[in-house]
């Protein structure tokens, strides 16, 4: 299950790029979650997607 919060799902989404080297386009596919809603959501409190460091920053 995906965190509904955004500061929860920031949290849930690196630890999951970090831990399971994971990019976002693969952990999205193997959580079955909708990029363009993940990005959306975290866009919401300032973050995006760094595909340099692999995080949300």
């Amino acid at each position: 299950m995906i965190p509904k919060d955004p500061y929860i799902l920031l949290s849930f989404i690196n630890l999951k790029l970090r831990d399971y080297d994971f990019d976002l386009e693969g952990l999205c596919e193997d959580l079955g979650a909708d990029q363009k809603e993940i990005t959306e959501k975290l866009a919401g409190i300032g973050c995006q997607y760094d595909r340099e460091k692999n995080q949300f920053i």
